[in-house]
């Protein structure tokens, strides 16, 4: 693969040179090629930025020398073969917040391509007709790390280029590494141990898990899954949607939901709960009683995921169900589900099963006991949730009318 950067601060890729990126450099693997935009203009200060017009703070990046650098660059590169022989042009990658975002599926994206090209702006940032002139001669991509500011782009250029340049083949010596690592399947990393299995840490003894010492591979591998379920819903919760999506969610849009979805979840709910309402003979239960400003605050006190049918014709997809789940207050050993629904005509599909799961998913790895509530006179419910493992609790429910559940985590 082939890399050409430009910036008016080349000495700042000098990490490219160190690691694993500067042995791939040296091996051949990674062909890299650092150009500083001031040798490509014409006065004798070399001035490669001037006042924006319209007025405003900070200062603009000149159009010209980007212009005679990016030709260059497209010159040198086709002119030396490129890094294959059909590549005639870069992929011009140019890192600013207002990019797409930068992801390990990009990452995967860019590692298949021969060649790719950083612009490195500074400042307010680089004059538009910039990325006209280079979108006239090769694909552009600006790309962001993140929703924050930087000085400039070429931090974000040495996070690109480690992150594609590892996926690269013989890069990283230990290939499997690279499938078991966070982002991979839309998961986080699991936890990781090393010598020795019990560690004196002062006045405390810190065990390594032991499934890890039972040899048991296979329950390695469910635990280290259940891990890193567990590790992405407790620190991505946006992630874990996506990522955990089991059984019937398969072919739906899974996402945590914001204050825009609670009109829907309203609706939604209402629907789900009229027939306990019906058979217990009282509209008194909290989903039915509930109005919109109790949905959004309930947001704000709960993880809750809506599942949408998939968007068509540039319109969200139908909400057709929701969960929501959260720790108990007060107690880190006990995680809550509840607000399971489906809608009426899809249900009996598989889709409440999947959303327990997902929600269960949810559970950071300090709980060992699930608890669900459901109205007595759902015998429906109260069925599927026996199947699923929980266990009815004698007595009232911690609402009136209704029943607690619960189950111990494995």
């Amino acid at each position: 693969m082939r890399l050409d950067v430009v910036s008016i601060f080349p000495e700042y890729l000098t990490p490219l040179d160190l690691s694993l990126i500067g042995k791939a450099r040296r091996d051949g693997l990674l062909d890299l090629h650092v150009h500083d935009l001031r040798a490509f203009t014409t006065d004798r200060h070399h001035t490669v930025d001037d006042s924006p017009f319209g007025g405003g703070a900070g200062m603009v990046m000149k159009p010209e020398p980007w212009a005679a650098a990016l030709e260059h660059v497209v010159a040198e590169g086709a002119g030396a073969g490129g890094a294959e022989p059909h590549a005639d042009v870069p992929h011009l990658l140019v890192p600013g917040p207002g990019g797409v975002p930068f992801t390990q599926a990009m990452a995967h994206q860019l590692a298949a391509e021969p060649w790719l090209a950083f612009a490195c702006g500074r400042y307010e940032g680089i004059d538009e007709r910039v990325y006209e002139h280079a979108a006239e001669r090769m694909p552009v991509t600006v790309v962001s790390l993140g929703d924050y500011v930087l000085n400039g782009g070429e931090v974000a250029v040495l996070a690109v280029v480690e992150a594609v340049a590892r996926l690269l083949p013989g890069v990283v010596g230990n290939a499997a590494s690279l499938v078991e690592e966070s982002h991979e399947g839309g998961l986080l990393e699991y936890p990781v141990y090393t010598r020795p299995a019990s560690w004196v840490d002062g006045d405390t003894v810190r065990d390594v898990p032991a499934v890890l010492l039972s040899g048991d591979h296979g329950a390695i591998e469910r635990w280290r899954h259940d891990e890193r379920v567990a590790r992405t819903a407790a620190r991505r919760p946006d992630l874990v949607a996506a990522a955990a999506t089991v059984g019937g969610l398969y072919d739906l849009d899974v996402t945590v939901a914001v204050p825009a979805d609670a009109p829907e979840l309203l609706v939604l709910q209402r629907a789900c709960w009229m027939p306990e309402g019906r058979v217990s003979g009282s509209w008194r239960i909290p989903p039915l009683d509930e109005e919109l400003d109790d949905v959004v605050r309930g947001l704000g006190e709960w993880t809750t995921w809506v599942v949408r049918t998939p968007a068509a014709g540039g319109a969200p997809g139908r909400l057709v169900g929701s969960v929501r789940g959260r720790l108990r207050p007060g107690d880190p050993h006990v995680w809550e589900s509840g607000r399971l629904m489906v809608a009426p005509d899809l249900q009996g599909r598989g889709l409440g099963r999947a959303l327990l799961e997902l929600a269960e998913a949810g559970a950071p790895a300090t709980v060992d006991t699930f608890w669900i509530n459901t109205g007595r006179v759902s015998e429906g419910n109260i069925r599927r949730y026996r199947r699923a493992g929980y266990r009815l609790l004698p007595g009232e429910g911690s609402f009136p009318g209704s029943v607690d559940l619960t189950k111990r985590r494995r």
